[in-house]
């Protein structure tokens, strides 16, 4: 499944889901509510997830994907809202971009990330995608026009979202379900746009960043978002993001307090590991030597780092070896560096080795993912079944609702012939890939499996009948 993307900057505030105005705007009541509920937006939000998790278009890496949740959240903490849920995921697209769509989910480009200069100029963007979402600007809109068009809402976010192997359906689809009202739409997205301006100024603020990332980052949103093919309708080519906008967000950060913020690491290796899986990989390693070579980089370490991640892609250990040995003498100690050494070792085929760093890596840094799901599947590889079943046993409850972990368990069992437990655990993950319909179909043959014992027998046939009924009325989801 491929995924179709428009320019966000001209679209992201046609479709958002929010929640409680800020100081100094509109306050609704319940007329925004009622027209679309918080069921609504769930609904919504699991359709448009069920499509992000079955696409090849999402960054799967959990180091990366770990970073975008992680900043994200910590706006979200900031804002008028903290309980509101957010999914925060990554689209594997050069493009400058990132949207808000309904029920709070986010996407980020990782073109956004390797052009921004500072974490700031990538808080700015979320932070204003976030206002989007508790300025409720989706239901607001939709009251304004005094129309409940939640259906064709949904349609037009998973259009735009994905529009599987043919572009010109999700065109179709975003016409048909908008027709007769785009211009106002659009007159009503620039006062949203100047509105989750503020409010994301605000959040940003809050959040400990550097305010002067958003309109920065806006200018290279207005010199580089474009679209890749002539596809998306025309209407989406009216572009809010203007400049006297960018002006209006300026001329507030300055009249605010300077502050200067510091990159996290984060940041910094996760950008460049992106750099480092873009393009050819011997053509990423001359990319950081040239740039190690001409001291052109703010952050020596993650130089070395993305040098390091390139090798590795290029299979010359050797110099993957040697970019390690560089940090662990000139940078402070960091998981990802761990998930490195660990893999290089897995590639060198040294597997005592590498079951070392990944247990060393565990004990330092026992929550990450990239160590858990590396061990796992390193532990897999071995036909150390049981051992890597025991690892998830120990790690699932730290992310309940991450598909990978049941993924695990369900090869661990096909690899053990175990077939009851094996379409359990798929069952579950595609639970949590907000796929009912396969999770059912994996619970059916888990109930038909006839080598489990009485126990698992039971907990597969009331978990299959908790299914029916979350697939059968949404209402009674929990």
């Amino acid at each position: 499944m491929k995924l179709v993307y428009t320019s966000v900057v001209a679209v992201m505030a046609l479709f958002f889901v929010p929640v409680s105005p800020a100081d100094g705007l509109p306050d609704l009541g319940d007329v925004s509510a009622t027209v679309l509920s918080p069921l609504d937006e769930k609904k919504i939000a699991d359709q448009i997830m069920r499509s992000v998790m079955a696409s090849d278009d999402v960054e799967r890496d959990p180091e990366i994907q770990d970073y975008v949740q992680q900043l994200g959240m910590r706006l979200v903490a900031a804002s008028s809202d903290k309980l509101l849920p957010f999914q925060f995921f990554v689209v594997k697209d050069n493009s400058i971009n990132a949207f808000a769509m309904p029920g709070g989910v986010v996407g980020v480009h990782t073109g956004l990330i390797v052009a921004a200069e500072n974490e700031s100029e990538v808080a700015g963007v979320l932070g204003h995608e976030i206002g989007h979402v508790v300025q409720r600007h989706l239901a607001r809109m939709m009251a304004q026009q005094k129309r409940d068009s939640i259906i064709s809402m949904a349609t037009i976010g998973l259009a735009l979202l994905a529009a599987r192997a043919n572009p010109q359906l999700a065109s179709g689809a975003m016409m048909s379900a908008s027709a007769g009202s785009l211009q106002k739409q659009l007159d009503y997205t620039r006062e949203h746009e100047r509105e989750a301006d503020r409010v994301g100024l605000q959040i940003m603020a809050d959040a400990g960043f550097d305010t002067r990332g958003m309109p920065a980052f806006f200018e290279i949103l207005q010199r580089g978002t474009r679209f890749i093919d002539g596809s998306a309708p025309s209407f989406l080519r009216t572009h809010p993001l203007t400049t006297e906008r960018i002006a209006d967000v300026r001329s507030r950060v300055e009249q605010g307090a300077y502050r200067q913020v510091q990159d996290s690491a984060e940041f910094q290796y996760v950008r460049a590991k992106l750099l480092a899986n873009l393009g050819p990989a011997r053509q990423a390693m001359e990319l950081f030597r040239n740039n190690l070579a001409q001291r052109t980089y703010t952050n020596e370490a993650a130089q070395h780092y993305g040098l390091a991640i390139a090798s590795l892609r290029a299979n010359d250990l050797a110099m993957a070896a040697s970019e390690l040995v560089w940090l662990k003498q000139n940078a402070s100690p960091h998981a990802m560096f761990a998930s490195l050494a660990a893999n290089i070792e897995v590639a060198k085929q040294n597997t005592a080795a590498a079951t070392g760093l990944f247990q060393q890596g565990l004990e330092h840094y026992p929550r990450s993912r990239a160590l858990i799901f590396g061990y796992a599947e390193h532990l897999l590889r071995l036909g150390q079944t049981d051992a890597a079943l025991n690892l998830v046993a120990q790690n699932i409850d730290l992310y309940p609702d991450d598909p990978y972990f049941y993924e695990l368990r369900s090869k661990a069992y096909t690899m053990q012939g175990k077939r009851l437990l094996r379409h359990q655990a798929q069952g579950e993950a595609y639970v949590r890939s907000y796929n009912l319909p396969r999770a059912i179909e994996q619970m059916e043959l888990a109930a038909k499996a006839g080598d489990g014992d009485f126990y698992q027998q039971s907990i597969v046939e009331a978990r299959l009948k908790q299914l029916r009924l979350l697939l059968n009325d949404p209402k009674d989801r929990g």
